[in-house]
């Protein structure tokens, strides 16, 4: 019996391969899974409002100016209340718990125990932290359950690892003197990141101190930048932990790109470290939607 192939399929797959896209370097970049390699990548968090409070509000002008310019995912949801299980769902792809006073020290996989297998930097910058290393209570306005690489083991148990803790006002120098990490956490204190502060001067506090980020050739060349807040208002309960605003910032991304499907933080776990190379990833962020769409 003779087999033959219909000459629209051997055209178009002629052209293709003439093309190139038939080449695995091709199909590969057009993926939409597909998450360019970064140098650095940012995650930085802001507080407790919902999406609808947050896109559209005069009262932040810039992080609005940001979403137009940027990535903007509308339809991101947290995973729980309060604030501490959303911190470690970014950086554990685990709840671990919902007691915001936890201060158990945490063994589960995490980010520093993948970045550090594969050879990557991190810091973890905070906003008042008292000292550089400092994994104990609430000194307000920091508050220890919106930093939680103070509680992994990896780090309580590593003076070099609990060195990567270091109070925001390092930020400027490092990228000033072009020592950013592989992975920054970013975390404003309680009264710039929208919690006891109001939306304005969250802003305000993201102009001042992340506009210098973002242009700087740093961040130019290969840098990403997601800006999320942890969770909606606490009667908002989709999927957990209701709708909230979320920035995929990066001269690699899409210009004025509005997403359309759901994502939660476990799939912004896994676009930071996917950005730096990583092929597996803890807890649910190994399974999590992942978010090459804004690309």
């Amino acid at each position: 019996m003779r087999f033959t192939i219909p000459i629209s399929i051997f055209a178009l797959t002629f052209a293709m391969l003439m093309a190139g896209v038939g080449s695995h370097h091709a199909i590969a970049a057009q993926a939409p899974s597909s998450v360019p390699q970064f140098g650095h990548v940012i995650l930085l968090l802001e507080e407790n409002h919902s999406y609808s409070s947050v896109i559209g509000s005069s009262s932040m002008p810039y992080f609005n100016s940001l979403a137009k310019q940027y990535g903007l995912a509308t339809q991101y949801f947290a995973d729980t209340h309060p604030s501490i299980g959303n911190y470690f769902e970014l950086t554990a792809g685990e709840i671990i718990t919902n007691n915001d006073g936890y201060s158990q020290t945490v063994t589960a996989d995490n980010v520093v125990r993948r970045l550090l297998t594969a050879g990557k930097t991190w810091k973890s910058y905070a906003e008042s932290l008292p000292k550089v290393g400092y994994v104990g209570g609430d000194v307000y306005p920091y508050v220890r359950h919106h930093n939680p690489f103070s509680f992994f083991s990896d780090v309580v148990n590593s003076q070099n690892q609990r060195d990567n803790l270091v109070p925001f006002s390092e930020f400027a120098s490092d990228l000033k003197n072009d020592q950013l990490p592989d992975y920054s956490f970013i975390v404003p204190n309680m009264q710039h990141d929208a919690h006891d502060g109001t939306l304005a001067q969250a802003d305000s506090w993201l102009k001042t101190n992340i506009s210098p980020l973002i242009a700087s050739s740093t961040f130019q060349k290969n840098g990403l930048l997601v800006i999320v807040f942890d969770e909606s208002f606490d009667s908002d309960k989709q999927h957990g932990g209701g709708h909230v605003a979320a920035l995929v910032i990066s001269p690699f991304a899409k210009k004025g790109y509005k997403s359309t499907t759901t994502y939660q933080h476990q799939s912004a776990c896994r676009l930071l470290m996917q950005g730096l190379g990583l092929t597996s990833y803890p807890g649910w962020c190994e399974n999590a939607t992942p978010m090459g769409e804004f690309f």
